[in-house]
């Protein structure tokens, strides 16, 4: 216990930066081999280094011996055997910001993705004529709308979301709560707006649209299900007959503004620190 209290103190700043940098790089290495035939591999062997260990601790000579020489010669077997895993794995390495990508590009990238499965997913609904109501959150947190349609949690699709709005199934009617890329739930209600300027040839759908708007920052779509136009609804203001470019640069730029202000925000935080 003594010496472990030692070591915990000699702990220092650029330890914990080494060991941060360890964890992710195994972090990273993980989601790159996640659900292939390499990580039922990495499984196999740790499961022979532990017996190994085991062995070695419990003084079985003979099956330590087996043991150590099944891994000597297992590791060169495995270089031969995955040699095209390992390849497309230093490819990947290779373009892409393996350890330097940024907070930035990441939600760059998050947001990118949810504009480009929302548009194909909008459109299709769209040609078809079917109903659609999606709220994407930004700054103000929904969780109070979540809680009153049923959990997802997927990642964002354009089959997901064409197959939530098809008629008579049961998520249909109510409204998506999307984080960025990310389906929080679907089947929400959302609260209607009170305002009497809006057009009498608006039904319940785009009253909830602008409603839940008047009360957050989010952005909402809207696909009318009589005509398969498609609206934009924010800060309480509707803008109806888009089309599939306008809509991805209305929701590529509403979230650019965000990211901005969240910057700026970060930004003056640590210059009051300093």
């Amino acid at each position: 216990m003594q010496d472990l209290m030692e070591i915990i103190k000699n702990i220092g700043m650029r330890d914990v930066a080494d060991m941060a940098i360890v964890a992710f790089v195994f972090y990273k290495l993980y989601m790159l081999i996640r659900e292939t035939r390499a990580e039922q591999l990495i499984k196999g062997i740790l499961v022979l280094l532990l017996a190994t260990q085991l062995s070695e601790w419990l003084q079985f000579h003979a099956i330590n011996w087996i043991l150590r020489n099944t891994m000597t010669v297992g590791l060169i077997a495995l270089l031969i055997v995955f040699q095209p895993e390992l390849r497309r794995a230093l490819e990947y390495i290779g373009r892409t910001k393996f350890l330097t990508k940024s907070i930035v590009d990441i939600e760059h990238e998050e947001v990118n993705l949810m504009v480009e499965e929302i548009v194909e997913a909008v459109g299709s609904l769209s040609r078809q004529k079917i109903g659609a109501l999606m709220v994407l959150e930004r700054e103000t947190g929904l969780n109070e709308v979540v809680e009153t349609g049923t959990q997802i949690k997927g990642k964002i699709s354009r089959g997901l979301l064409i197959n939530i709005f098809m008629p008579n199934t049961p998520l249909h009617d109510g409204a998506v709560v999307i984080r960025k890329s990310v389906i929080l739930a679907a089947g929400c209600f959302l609260p209607l707006t009170d305002s009497n300027q809006i057009s009498k040839d608006l039904g319940t759908r785009h009253r909830a649209g602008i409603g839940i708007t008047e009360r957050s920052d989010a952005i909402v779509v809207i696909v009318s299900e009589e005509t398969g136009a498609i609206s934009i609804a924010e800060n309480g203001n509707l803008t109806r007959f888009l089309d599939a470019k306008t809509l991805k640069s209305s929701l590529i730029d509403g979230f650019k503004t965000t990211e901005k202000k969240q910057w700026q925000i970060l930004r003056m935080k640590w210059r009051h620190k300093r």
